[in-house]
């Protein structure tokens, strides 16, 4: 990305500096994470009692959905957008460093921005809102702007490795050292069963037809999911996922994708690798929790499994940009891709709509479906609601600049109402009017 001109001021960006293979993976991680959203929390699985939502998936082809599921979409593209995510600071760092400016004061402004968008999706809309939480780590990532590789490189061992590996165990055995097997037992099935019967008062309060019974349950949860120390332990993974895609940003992994299209090769064989082995491993124990062979609670063992699963999560979701960027090299799949390209550009608002349209759908007040459906019911309701949006994204951005959401967020970052329309150009005869 880079500018025509060197200039101290900021001003959003241009279609013309944009990235496109950028926008095509953001378009890709959101189909990813919507139909995540979707399998998991509006439809209400996460939500039900373990024996009510392994009924929906009782059938042998439900299982081979659900088990594809969980080895291919779940937590790779929630990893793939926040990849991009600190990718893009990086980027923006480039151009403030162009300019000759700081990017603290126009970043802050941006992450503000966002954080009040999250914070109203978050109580007023869906509890499982991440913009919030994007917004606030975004602060993070200026502490780590002028780092060297090798600092950076530690801290994502340390929030992607020592993380996942050392707070289980510290979860799992601390209270065992300071109060005993059987009082820390009768602790933590306390808590397990705390948290289940919140799940299920969500539950049955997102169930009901009022609209206002549904979301005073959203916020009853909301209140609840805040001070759980497990929140901070998922921030954390998403802190170091930015980190990564800060470091891809800085040597132009996606910028500059002929010089480094041998990287992208081992990048894909690598992540290939150790995606198959620790998805396989979650698959696997998953199934075996299904058949109660094993036991969180009683399996000792089974606590290093979260940093298996991030090594997991991290190696197909690196599978699956390498992908991308190999074969957008390529000129016939470069023209197949960029038909995501406009969905990723106006991401925010096809997030934002994404959660309306599902309430819709799963909520009491809506069509009622929470609960009721199987995951490949889910699953399709969710890919053929994205596949409207990509029509959708490409006939609004033919209008106009930015997506709706997208517009509020310029304005409100540059304190001055955006062009919204694009510029006309003068026609052949020299009247204005054509694009």
């Amino acid at each position: 990305m880079s500018d025509p001109t060197p200039s101290s001021s900021a001003s959003p960006v241009d279609v013309s500096e944009r990235l496109p293979l950028l926008d095509v993976l953001r378009g890709f991680a959101l189909c990813g994470v919507f139909v995540s959203n979707s399998f998991a929390w509006f439809s209400g699985r996460v939500l039900m009692p373990r024996e009510q939502a392994q009924a929906l998936a009782a059938t042998p082809f439900e299982a081979v959905v659900s088990a594809l599921y969980h080895f291919f979409v779940n937590q790779k593209f929630v990893t793939l957008f926040a990849f991009l995510f600190g990718l893009g600071f990086s980027i923006q760092l480039q151009r403030a460093e162009r300019r000759g400016a700081s990017v603290v004061p126009v970043y802050s402004r941006r992450l503000l921005v966002l954080l009040g968008i999250g914070a109203t999706h978050l109580t007023a809309l869906w509890v499982g809102d991440v913009l919030s939480t994007y917004a606030l780590l975004g602060f993070a990532l200026l502490l780590f702007r002028q780092r060297s590789d090798r600092t950076l490189l530690t801290w994502v061992g340390v929030l992607l490795v020592a993380v996942p590996l050392g707070v289980p165990v510290l979860q799992h055995y601390g209270p065992i050292l300071l109060h005993g097997a059987q009082a820390a037992a009768e602790a933590a099935k306390a808590t397990d069963d705390l948290e289940a019967r919140l799940r299920e008062q969500l539950f049955v309060g997102l169930s009901s037809d009022s609209l206002w019974t549904t979301q005073a349950a959203n916020a009853h949860f909301l209140t609840f999911m805040l001070p759980q120390f497990k929140r901070l332990f998922w921030m954390a993974t998403i802190l170091g996922r930015f980190l990564l895609g800060l470091l891809a940003g800085r040597h132009l992994l996606l910028q500059d994708l002929e010089r480094h299209r041998s990287l992208h090769r081992k990048l894909l064989g690598w992540g290939l690798v150790l995606g198959v082995l620790g998805n396989g491993a979650m698959v696997g124990v998953q199934r075996l929790r299904i058949l109660g062979l094993v036991d969180p609670a009683k399996d000792g063992w089974m606590v290093i499994l979260s940093a298996i699963h991030e090594l997991g999560f991290l190696g197909l979701a690196a599978a699956y940009v390498a992908v991308f960027a190999l074969l957008f090299q390529r000129e016939p799949w470069r023209k197949r891709m960029q038909v995501l390209a406009p969905v990723g550009r106006m991401a925010l608002t096809n997030y934002l709509m994404q959660t309306v349209v599902s309430l819709c759908i799963y909520d009491g007040w809506g069509l009622g479906l929470i609960g009721k459906l199987p995951p490949s019911s889910c699953m399709a309701l969710a890919l053929a609601v994205f596949a409207l949006q990509v029509p959708l994204s490409h006939a609004w951005l033919s209008r106009f600049r930015f997506g709706p959401a997208e517009w509020l967020w310029r304005s409100l970052t540059y304190g001055q109402r955006q062009p919204m329309r694009h510029a006309l150009k003068p026609s052949p005869a020299g009247v204005p009017g054509a694009r």
